[in-house]
């Protein structure tokens, strides 16, 4: 008979090949939306990715990515392989801790060797609770992209599992290696994600209770020592010791006059002496904790060194460097992320408290060309004692934030919050809304795709629902039971080993529930975060396989047979993630999805060779940034994130060259943009140039500071200012047709002046560099902004735009279209969409795209049906029809659901003779509209952006449904709309 140690072993890894298979045939081939586009690039050539880097990460990665042996199409998929099998590996070690934690509830002490009806329990229990979170819904996710959650769930079930091994051997001389590997893991884990040091306050208990030195006080003292160690880790080891570094290189540099890098390496001498001299006194003085304490630090330490990756890769000025965090001053900021702001946590004040005063932060530096220069010091507003609470949740002053506050709690505007109010938005939303929900959504079901879809019980069917909901693949029910399973492990676990309980529940909370408070999370997020709390669903599924024991406890006593009743409850609680399984494939399936990436290169296509092109977000940009590394497509474009042309680490990365890509062709210097100059240039009129000003003039006085654009404050500080809304630019025509800047039938209306105005009550750095940029290139580098940017940063230039597919190119030609932005250059923008666009698989309805994947080929629907539009304003009734019908192939409805663009689409389709298409269009468009408004309207709170897009849809169904003389659907419709119009606001 097999040894219960090799049956673990044997179990284990059939359970761990289970978990690699189903994440290899889901997972995604390319470079999926948000943060993996970015961490792929970054691992294919170690780049430096957005703070706080995730290095270790980004060296697994690259490792990865060598076995595409020079096929950069696979890279991605082998970078996303990381994910899979750490993924798999988390599964591994899960299998191993639930068989620990359920042999000691069958199995009095370690030296007996469990019955054949124990082992199969035990063997049972650990499969079904390591397959039910194999299959849950967040960690599938995560496990088929390049995201660093997966890894980091691998180091938490790691260092949990090793942590119990060490509870095994603790009497053995030579336990203390487990101590020490798991320092060791901890180090190299900050590399990867945070998430994984709120387990060590659980894994201090296990150390506690191993004492067996039990008493509330001692229990007391153990949280109090895990959160110092947690602590001295987030704060005292990752941005502390590079803080001080930073100290001792600005005086060294600026005090002594020695050169850069000296204090740097003064300090780290100095530190490493120090841990030198602590070890040998631990040895002398024969202390063992001391000496286990400082060597788990040194490794703790050794792990952690992955982030010289980070200043070192990035001293080599890369095209990804973002933050440039080649030098200690800069790196420190980049650990800290100092540029996402900060939230208020323990006590701090509410969105409508009013600072009494401001309070002027620490020196801060950046590196010159001989010293570091100090810049404006951070400051922080003062706060009345009054106005701070204990708690505050209702603290962001965000525009529309107060009245996504107000869907949660009763609170006003001008009324101070109670803390009753703070505490009900605590509860509310960010923990029932963004982590109850998210726990529900992996153990009782999940309602759909739509942001803030929520919890699908088992006694909810699919009457009544909107289409988009009723048949998305993302609808999954679990009939509640992997929740009941998980339930019925807590309680037979707390009923047998009470201490291990707890640990657990310590895990779930601090990986759960102690990560909202510490989010702090806004009332709105740009996506959802389930992602975040991975770590306690880990915990709960321990309780899912601890569950299987309770069966077969029940079982043996009734069937008097322990081998039978291991066997069947085993088989019982398979069923569990065999139902998780089956309902969740399709939806985590991506095997097939390509549009990540053929989306960032049908924006890449909109453009002439050696653009600048100007992107929003994430999505926007990230999938841009994997064409361009990873498989080099259009290297000539200078892709120019909006959002980070605030910074002037970006502007100056922005004047290096990056492959075929030249430098922006900018007059300003650093000095005129760095940290603290020039971030904000305030309207402030001046009569004398009211009329306009000369773009270029304007750059000249900006790059000379002078004293005609100074405004000072209250302090005696000075800035510079706009004077005038109006400007102007003479235009070389000359120029504009030898760099082919303009379409050919609109060079005869290129003007000779371009004159705007700029709405806006200030300038942002990134606006003052897309002014430099316009006024000096003279049109020798095509300009565009990509059609998904947000209007006011076009710094007025609406009239002046050449649309060319998914961009707008900035040209000298007035348009005084109305309807919309700018005018199109047709052909250009035919060859483009027609030609060169890639929709891959987007016609296979047997492939889920969810809302991020849906919004690009929306886009892409408005702009085919613009370019048919202008084909039908020449009479060119054929190629119209053939760009509408091309849409409508490469993206029908069975894959793509109509959306709020496609309405349009149905005068021209009538007018073409696709009457019955239009007519399609209509009817589909406005059942769903109906059914969607009327389900949306009973939870208005959380889809206020569905109602209004679904009115929105009702009023141009109605519009055009009186167009093409359908008068009697037009009446019906209207008469719908105008019933759920009604109800807003009620």
């Amino acid at each position: 008979m097999l040894q219960y140690k090799r049956i673990n072993n044997l179990v284990g890894w059939l359970v761990f090949a289970v978990a690699t298979l189903v994440y290899i045939l889901t997972l995604e081939p390319t470079a999926s939306f948000w943060d993996a586009g970015e961490f792929i690039a970054c691992s294919y050539k170690l780049l430096v990715p957005h703070p706080p880097g995730a290095p270790f990460y980004l060296l697994l990665g690259r490792i990865f990515s060598l076995f595409a042996f020079g096929d950069v199409t696979q890279v991605a998929w082998w970078v996303n392989m990381l994910s899979a099998l750490s993924s798999s590996f988390t599964v591994l070690f899960l299998f191993w801790t639930i068989t620990i934690l359920a042999r000691k509830l069958l199995v009095q002490d370690n030296a007996t060797e469990p019955a054949m009806g124990q082992t199969i329990a035990i063997m049972g229990s650990a499969a079904v609770g390591a397959l039910a979170f194999t299959f849950s819904d967040s960690f599938w996710f995560s496990a088929v992209e390049a995201e660093v959650y997966a890894l980091s769930a691998f180091f938490t079930a790691f260092v949990v599992w090793a942590m119990l091994r060490w509870e095994i051997s603790a009497d053995k001389p030579t336990a203390d290696k487990w101590l020490i590997l798991i320092a060791y893991m901890v180090g190299l884990s900050i590399g990867v994600h945070l998430l994984n040091l709120v387990a060590l306050p659980a894994l201090a208990f296990i150390f506690f209770f191993r004492l067996k030195k039990y008493s509330t006080k001692g229990a007391i003292i153990t949280m109090l020592v895990s959160a110092v160690v947690l602590g001295i880790i987030l704060v005292g080891v990752i941005p502390g010791l590079p803080s001080i570094a930073g100290k001792f290189e600005v005086i060294f540099v600026n005090s002594f006059g020695l050169p850069f890098g000296s204090g740097v390496i003064f300090f780290v001498a100095l530190f490493i002496a120090l841990i030198v001299w602590a070890i040998k006194f631990s040895t002398r003085k024969g202390n063992r904790v001391l000496h286990t304490a400082l060597v788990c630090f040194v490794y703790i330490l050794i792990g952690y060194s992955s982030y010289l990756i980070i200043p070192i890769r990035s001293g080599y000025d890369p095209t990804i460097d973002e933050n440039d965090p080649e030098n200690i001053v800069s790196f420190v900021s980049y650990l800290k992320r100092e540029q996402y702001g900060d939230r208020p946590l323990l006590i701090g004040p509410q969105f409508n408290a009013e600072p009494v005063d401001q309070e002027i932060g620490a020196d801060q530096y950046i590196k010159g060309p001989e010293n570091y220069i100090k810049v404006d010091p951070k400051v922080e507003p003062v706060y009345n004692s009054a106005d701070k609470v204990l708690l505050p949740r209702l603290y962001s002053n965000a525009p529309g934030h107060l009245q996504q506050y107000q869907k949660w709690t009763d609170v006003r505007q001008g009324q101070k919050p109670s803390f009753g109010a703070n505490m009900e938005f605590l509860f509310k939303y960010q923990m029932g809304h963004m982590f109850w929900r998210y726990f529900g959504w992996n153990f009782v079901g999940r309602e759909g795709d739509i942001q803030n879809s929520g919890v699908l019980w088992p006694w909810e069917g699919n009457d009544g629902l909107p289409e988009r909901i009723a048949e998305s693949k993302a609808r999954n029910n679990f009939l509640m039971l992997p929740l009941a399973l998980g339930i019925l492990g807590l309680i037979f676990q707390i009923r047998r080993k009470e201490r291990d309980a707890f640990i657990i529940g310590l895990l779930f909370i601090f990986t759960g529930l102690a990560i909202v408070v510490y989010l702090n999370q806004p009332p709105i997020e740009p996506r959802e975060r389930d992602y975040t709390f991975s770590g306690a669903f880990y915990a709960f599924s321990i309780w899912i396989g601890l569950g299987v024991l309770a069966i077969a406890d029940f079982l043996r006593k009734m069937m008097k047979a322990d081998v039978a009743a291991g066997a069947l409850a085993t088989l019982i609680g398979l069923a569990i993630p065999g139902v998780m399984a089956a309902q969740g494939w399709d939806d985590h399936d991506r095997s097939d999805r390509y549009h990540s990436v053929d989306s960032a290169k049908n924006l890449l296509s909109s453009v002439a060779p050696n653009a600048i092109l100007f992107t929003n977000g994430d999505n926007d940009t990230f999938p841009l940034w994997y064409a361009q590394e990873v498989e080099g497509f259009r290297t000539d474009v200078r892709v120019a994130v909006l959002s980070y042309m605030n910074t002037d680490w970006y502007i100056d990365q922005m004047k290096r060259q990056a492959y075929e890509s030249e430098p922006f062709p900018m007059s300003l210097e650093n000095a005129n943009y760095r940290q603290g100059i020039n971030d904000y240039l305030p309207y402030m009129e001046r009569p004398e140039v009211a009329a306009g000003i000369d773009l270029k003039q304007y750059i000249e006085l900006v790059k000379a500071n002078h004293e005609a654009l100074q405004i000072g404050d209250r302090s005696g500080k000075t800035y510079l200012s706009f004077p005038t809304k109006n400007f102007f630019l003479n235009v070389d025509k000359q120029a504009v047709i030898a760099n082919n800047a303009v379409a050919k039938g609109y060079q005869d209306s290129i003007v000779s002046r371009m004159t705007w105005t700029i709405n806006q009550g200030g300038l942002e750095k990134k606006h003052l560099a897309i002014l430099d940029l316009i006024a000096n290139n003279n049109w020798k580098r095509p300009v565009y902004f990509s059609t998904t940017a947000d209007n006011s940063d076009f710094v007025g230039l609406d009239n002046y735009l050449q649309l060319e597919g998914l961009a707008y190119r900035v040209v000298p030609v007035k348009s005084a279209n109305k309807e919309n932005m700018g005018y199109i250059a047709k052909d250009i923008m035919y060859d483009n969409m027609m030609n060169k666009f890639s929709w891959r698989n987007m016609d296979r309805e047997d492939i889920f795209y969810d809302e991020n994947y849906l919004r690009f080929p929306a886009n892409a629907r408005d702009k085919y049906y613009q370019l048919a539009v202008e084909y039908l304003k020449d009479d060119d009734m054929a190629t119209a029809k053939k760009v509408l019908m091309h849409s409508l192939a490469q993206l029908p409805d069975k894959s793509i659901p109509y959306d709020y663009y496609m309405p349009p689409y149905v005068v021209p389709l009538y007018q073409m003779g696709e009457q019955k298409k239009a007519q399609e269009i209509v009817d589909v468009m406005f059942k769903r509209s109906d059914q969607a408004l009327a389900y949306y309207f009973n939870q208005e709170a959380l889809f206020d952006s569905e109602i209004r897009i679904n009115l929105f849809i009702l009023q141009q169904l109605m519009q055009v449904s009186k167009q093409i003389g359908m008068n009697e659907k037009a009446a019906q419709i209207e008469q719908t709309f105008m019933r759920y119009y009604s109800q807003m606001g009620n």
